[in-house]
């Protein structure tokens, strides 16, 4: 539609312009544009009657239903069957093919429990890199995790102090119990590091030996329990609805990559400030940062230099992505700010996604002293929700519900949602769509008929057809700007468009049941490919 009339003002005018086409309301057409309205300057004539001459060649090709000219001079174009049916066909664009990306879609650290700000992470970093091979890119999806540091001293204090001498002690938890007893162990660690000045010393010396540790049982403890941590992630990331990472990347292998960095690029890049290494990111929109300490420990941001050298020799990126909390944002500016500096000819491969704060009921979230709402916990309790509605508690149905309340949120904002709204299957719900997909499928087994795809557009099929022609314009957007969001927004419409049509045009029994099966098909369809790229499973059956 753009090029067409472009090529028309081009033959008319001999103007070279950017046609901006948008759909307006059902009772003005199935397309519009302002295109007369910018020209009227250049041409000095009354936009009006540029767009009457524009109208008259677009009707001339035969190609529309109706060309009607409104206001001042906006073009609404009716399209015929053809042009409205050739729409649901059209693919989205492919702006990054061959493109090469990287994307973290999981990284929850090991010694502590998965929580849902953890979930929210993992389910739009997975959905992005959906979005990205939607897009043409080759993904590679990557996990990054902090096996070093305080909060491996914090957990190793109360493990310690739990084995008593006694490794078998550790050993005989049972795997059911694993990762309630990790997550109790890391809170009683948080609780000692705030209240004790003692066992805070005794924490910092434990979160140095992450590093380089002292003792055949300090080995043996920390060794297991990462074990256990991994497991426990890699099973909850799974029933979450994420696809498998590739590779696993560990802060104990970037640190010493990081730290080599930052001490070739001093005074260059980094700075010596009281023994320390720091950048000044308060100069590139950021706030001055430590990257190396006084003790020559690397600290996070030099371990994220270090990680984006290892993702480099790993993958070769022209893009990698990391999904992050708000209050990380800022940090991330100043890190990104430094590579530029660093690796002037890798500037902007990084990109940092920040995302909302995440709250149910009971408020935000927090991981620093362990007092979390564990993953596995919100399962349950999705779980428990669905099947007081009297459906079926799969992890697939679960995980839908639940990536869909993180996913219709525009990213940066706060997601806040309450279970049992969560899980209604009459609201704005990953439950709903599962519920209309599953529908939909039910009818198409109810009949007897086969069904085609429909080749004319009846007067009472518009509105459906309209919508359904949207897809590939929202999967563009939503790919464009990486935005699930826009996805979730039209899924729910299509679903509510297609729930006004069955109410109005019976299908099964009718005259026109093979013509309007073949709808409900493509119906069906469009929802199952928006679901996949969400993550979400459409079930075939209520």
């Amino acid at each position: 539609m753009n090029e067409a009339i472009a090529n028309v003002i081009k033959t008319l005018f001999n103007q070279d312009v950017e046609v901006n086409v948008t759909r307006p309301e059902p009772q003005f057409g199935d397309a519009s544009t302002n295109v007369a309205l910018q020209l009227a300057k250049p041409l000095g004539k009354n936009p009006r009657e540029i767009a009457e001459e524009i109208a008259e060649k677009l009707r001339e090709t035969g190609e529309y239903e109706a060309v009607d000219v409104a206001g001042p001079g906006f073009i609404n174009v009716t399209f015929g069957s053809g042009a409205l049916l050739e729409q649901i066909s059209r693919e989205p664009s492919a702006p990054r093919l061959g493109e090469t990306i990287v994307i973290e879609t999981n990284n929850p650290n090991p010694f502590k429990a998965m929580h849902i700000g953890h979930a929210f992470n993992a389910i739009l970093g997975d959905t992005i890199a959906n979005l990205l091979a939607v897009s043409g890119g080759k993904v590679y999806r990557v996990s990054y995790h902090g096996d070093v540091g305080l909060h491996v001293g914090k957990s190793m204090y109360a493990l310690l102090r739990y084995a008593a001498g006694d490794f078998d002690k550790i050993e005989a938890i049972s795997g059911a119990e694993r990762n309630s007893f990790m997550s109790k162990m890391y809170a009683e660690g948080s609780r000692a590091y705030k209240e004790d000045e003692a066992a805070k010393v005794e924490i910092h010396d434990l979160a140095e030996q992450s590093f380089e540790p002292k003792t055949a049982l300090y080995t043996q403890i920390y060794n297991l329990c990462k074990a256990w941590s991994f497991e426990q992630i890699d099973h909850l990331v799974a029933r979450l609805g994420n696809q498998p990472t590739v590779y696993r990347f560990l802060e104990s292998d970037a640190d010493h990559r990081g730290v080599d960095v930052v001490k070739k690029h001093v005074p260059g890049v980094f700075q010596e400030s009281d023994g320390a290494l720091i950048f000044k990111g308060s100069e590139h929109g950021s706030f001055d940062n430590v990257f190396v300490g006084s003790n020559g420990r690397g600290l996070y941001a030099a371990r994220d230099l270090g990680l984006m050298l290892l993702k480099n020799e790993q993958f070769h990126p022209d893009k990698s992505y990391i999904v992050t909390a708000e209050e990380q944002r800022d940090y991330f500016k100043g890190v990104i700010a430094a590579a530029g500096l660093v690796w002037p000819e890798r500037k902007d491969v990084t990109v940092n996604i920040s995302t909302g704060t995440v709250k149910l009921s009971t408020g935000k979230m927090s991981s620093r002293d362990g007092d979390v709402i564990e993953v596995a916990w919100l399962f349950d309790e999705f779980a428990q929700a669905i099947r007081e509605r009297g459906g079926e508690a799969t992890d697939e149905i679960v995980a839908g519900a639940l990536r869909y309340q993180f996913l219709r949120v525009k990213i940066g904002g706060d997601v806040v949602f309450n279970i049992d709204d969560a899980v209604s299957l009459t609201g704005n719900t990953g439950s709903y769509l599962q519920y209309a997909h599953a529908r939909a499928r039910s009818i198409l087994d109810k009949s007897n008929t086969s069904f085609v795809r429909p080749t004319v557009v009846k007067q009472e099929d518009r509105a459906l057809v309209r919508k359904l022609g949207e897809y590939h314009e929202i999967v563009t957007r939503a790919t464009e700007q990486l935005e699930p969001h826009h996805i979730c927004n039209y899924l729910f419409e299509l679903a509510q468009e297609f729930n006004r049509y069955y109410e109005k045009n019976q299908v099964i029994g009718s005259g026109s049941e093979q013509h309007r099966l073949g709808l409900v098909a493509l119906y069906a369809d469009t929802l199952k490919a928006g679901l996949a790229i969400l993550g979400i499973h459409a079930p075939e059956r209520l």
